[in-house]
């Protein structure tokens, strides 16, 4: 059990080791909190050692006194049901969308930016503050074909490179 520990923590720490190469990211306006509760499905995201193998990814934000806890699953390699712990507070209350996240019971802890947030269209673009990962995650466990394709454009026109994305399988809804 302690070896498991150890492994998780070591590939989270590799997942969220800084890129010295990539440019910090900004949110493009500000978001309310209250919209980002509730569970978001992962649609893309650039792939990760955390994540590695991991189908039907989702993340659960619910409202806590000092911020929120994140539930995240996926099923590994089409398996078992997988979750991961995270909690989460608002780094930038002038916008909401910089967030400090901490796995592992703090072992680890990184910097996340929602670059930008459709609400109206049920999906959000959330990345590292490196630049270095990236998710596009949806209300629904999948995007339309059109608001997918205007999701990618959107992240391609914030500086991403788009090429670099893995589309795992969604959760069966």
């Amino acid at each position: 059990m302690i070896q498991r520990l150890i492994l998780a923590a070591l590939a989270a720490c590799l997942m969220l080791a800084p890129a010295a190469a990539q440019a910090a990211v900004e949110p493009t306006g500000r978001i309310e909190i209250a919209q980002m509760m509730g569970r978001w499905y992962e649609v893309a995201r650039v792939p990760n050692a955390l994540q590695n193998g991991c189908l039907a990814g989702a993340s659960d934000w619910t409202p806590q006194a000092a911020g929120f806890a994140v539930v995240q699953s996926c099923r590994k390699d089409g398996g078992a049901l997988k979750t991961w712990k995270a909690k989460a507070t608002v780094s930038d209350p002038r916008t909401n969308a910089k967030l400090k996240m901490s796995f592992f019971g703090g072992v680890v802890s990184q910097d996340y930016v929602v670059v930008d947030h459709r609400p109206d269209q049920g999906w959000l673009v959330l990345a590292t503050a490196n630049g270095k990962y990236l998710w596009l995650m949806s209300q629904k466990p999948v995007l339309s074909a059109a608001i997918k394709t205007q999701a990618l454009a959107r992240i391609r026109q914030l500086g991403f490179d788009v090429g670099r994305l893995e589309f795992p399988l969604p959760a069966r809804s």
